[in-house]
């Protein structure tokens, strides 16, 4: 399993990933143009800028062959 940190300036996207996070369930995220779908592990939000992003991390699952 591979942990990845993604951020994110969408309000969608990181409502999305709250709610998975805290279901416990996969989602699948699209940041930058590409996906990643695993298991949320954290959301923070960084509001020290102009615009507020979070950061989230996520263990990606393994993608079956």
């Amino acid at each position: 399993m591979m942990m990845q940190t993604l951020e994110t300036t969408n309000v969608k996207e990181a409502r999305r990933s709250r709610i998975a996070q805290f279901s416990g369930r996969a989602a699948t995220l699209t940041v930058g143009g590409s996906s990643i779908t695993g298991v949320v592990r954290a959301v923070k939000e960084d509001t020290t800028g102009d615009k507020p992003r979070w950061i989230v991390t996520v263990i990606e699952k393994p993608r079956r062959a």
